[in-house]
């Protein structure tokens, strides 16, 4: 992968596993957050339920990977759904939470892994999820992504990106006069046409369609699949 791939990764690792951990913790949990937050935990079930609807009811003996499973609520209906999940995140400390919030019962269905969720060693798939651990790099990276993941999946693969809205463009534009040490990993939204683009010229061959969109408050996200 490149090297703004891997900047990119480490940016996020540190926001995520340093930074952002307890916030991240909370969002996903049942407890009390501000209104804006709020928006973003209801339109995130929103795109999770979208995307588990695009897969078979019954995954038995369907192994799937979660890509950027953070603290886990994608990886629980996949399991209850029957599938063999492998449950990536770049980030310890909100897998460690996943594994504390899912049901000792499942775990035999997990394989939890902290680090790339690109690294071949994590297998071949019959589906991947990846929701929104895409949506903070550029669309060559996403494109190289995608070819790696497509070369190790059978089925589907169903991800988000930020959809390239004046809003989004503005708060991303906005985002840059912010210091440095103040700013999160930055979304970078992009249009079907891009991502399609990409993709081509990468080589990376399937069907692309967009499935889902879902605007909540300060959520907004774009879902995709990519039929290999």
């Amino acid at each position: 992968m490149s090297s703004s791939y891997a900047k990119t990764r480490e940016r996020l690792e540190h926001y995520f596993d340093r930074t952002a951990s307890k916030t991240w913790e909370r969002l996903t949990s049942d407890a009390p957050v501000s209104r804006i937050r709020q928006t973003v935990r209801e339109g995130r079930d929103q795109m999770r339920a979208g995307m588990l609807a695009r897969l078979p009811d019954d995954l038995t003996g369907k192994r799937v990977l979660d890509a950027g499973c953070g603290a886990g609520p994608m990886t629980l209906e996949l399991v209850q759904k029957g599938a063999e999940v492998v449950a990536c995140d770049i980030s310890q400390s909100l897998l460690d939470v996943a594994k504390s919030r899912i049901p000792e019962k499942y775990h035999r269905q997990i394989t939890f892994i902290a680090g790339d969720m690109l690294s071949d060693r994590l297998g071949s798939f019959d589906y991947v999820m990846a929701m929104d651990s895409l949506i903070h790099y550029k669309a060559t990276d996403i494109a190289a992504a995608l070819g790696k993941l497509a070369a190790r999946t059978r089925g589907k693969i169903i991800f988000t990106v930020a959809p390239k809205t004046p809003l989004l463009s503005a708060m991303h534009v906005a985002g840059k006069l912010f210091p440095r040490s103040d700013r999160s990993p930055r979304i970078i939204p992009h249009s079907e046409a891009r991502i399609a683009n990409a993709l081509r010229k990468a080589g990376v061959k399937g069907h692309l369609r967009p499935v889902l969109r879902v605007a909540k408050g300060f959520y907004i996200s774009q879902a995709m699949e990519l039929e290999p």
